[in-house]
């Protein structure tokens, strides 16, 4: 009795072990492994299902959640050198009801990558234009919401296809001129002047340089461990050519001021969401957004960087469904007065 008590002790054990061995195997040896495990188990964790659609030879890969119902479907698009997983953090606090999808933008993590000129803020915006039709979610207006690089073609779109967008949230949006330099433009032209074009703070090569980033894109400090950094590094080091190309594009002159160049012909109802402390694109910018858009409803975050999704996420999901729910209370209140 005593010995096959022993036993399944000993089997117990090892079946806990493994797991466990398992885990810090990842974490020391392949950490990159870890968080494409993390994602996986949070999107499954929060019913987003990963799709693919193909339309001409080019693939999108997107996660969707939820069927179109009496709220607008809601389309999420990331900043530059993300992916759709960026947005997990929101859903969290979204309505499980609600139709969600996050795409990956062009080139970007599952979606294809082609020539240079789907880079640019307009190459983007036809792509994301053909995203919309392959997938039907132009069948009734929908909302959309884009942060930083994601945020300036959000925002063409929006101008430029105005029948298939009901309301638009643009969150540290790019493609401004900003009334105040952040300290990343200030680096970015310290590094023109002197002629370098490697070291870009955006497109970090060592655990070093990414928690640079982390720190610049970030005004709440996370305390990141070596291992984390290391594999947050060994995920994006295989495309930070890529990354660098699609940089090289989006600051171009006819990428680098897009979104002012188009915001007067938006004509959704407009959100605009900064954090206060944003040192890559400068609060200043949405004086600009207002200056043009005059009805647009704005939310400065305090203590808050670039990287607000990751930062106040919970915040993020209240915001962007109180405007959803405001704009159809608003809709629904005219309709009613013309009839």
């Amino acid at each position: 009795m005593d010995m096959d008590m022993l036993y399944m002790l000993l089997v117990a054990g090892g079946t806990l072990a493994l797991p466990i061995l398992a885990f810090l195997a990842s974490f020391f040896l392949w950490p990159s492994t870890l968080i494409n495990i993390y994602y996986w188990y949070w999107r499954r964790t929060l019913g987003m299902q990963v799709r693919y659609v193909d339309c001409g030879g080019y693939r999108f890969c997107y996660s969707v959640r939820g069927k179109p119902g009496t709220r607008p479907s809601i389309l999420l698009l990331h900043g530059f050198s993300a992916h759709k997983d960026m947005w997990l953090s929101v859903v969290k606090f979204l309505p499980k009801h609600l139709h969600l999808l996050c795409v990956d933008m062009p080139g970007h993590a599952g979606t294809s990558r082609t020539c240079a000129d789907d880079y640019s803020i307009l190459g983007q915006v036809r792509r994301i234009h053909q995203f919309v039709e392959s997938v039907r979610l132009n069948k009734k207006p929908f909302h959309l919401v884009g942060t930083s690089m994601g945020g300036s073609v959000a925002g063409v779109y929006a101008a430029r296809y105005p029948a298939h967008v009901c309301g638009l949230t643009l969150i540290c949006p790019a493609g401004l001129r900003y009334p105040t330099e952040s300290r990343f433009l200030k680096q970015l032209q310290a590094l023109r002047r002197a002629g370098v074009s490697e070291g870009l703070p955006l497109i970090p090569s060592t655990p070093q340089e990414m928690e640079d980033m982390l720190q610049l894109c970030s005004h709440v400090r996370f305390k990141v461990p070596q291992q984390i950094l290391q594999g947050l590094v060994d995920v994006r080091l295989p495309h930070n050519d890529f990354y660098k190309e699609v940089f090289m594009k989006i600051v171009e002159e006819d990428s680098r001021h897009c979104l002012q160049d188009h915001m007067t012909q938006i004509a959704a109802p407009v959100q605009v969401i900064w954090g206060k402390q944003d040192q890559v694109l400068d609060v200043s910018g949405a004086e600009v957004l207002v200056g043009a858009l005059p009805g647009c409803e704005v939310q400065l975050l305090q203590n808050c960087g670039h990287s607000v999704v990751m930062e106040r996420p919970r915040k993020t999901a209240k915001l962007v469904l109180d405007f959803i729910i405001a704009q159809q209370g608003l809709q629904s209140s005219s309709s009613k007065k013309q009839s």
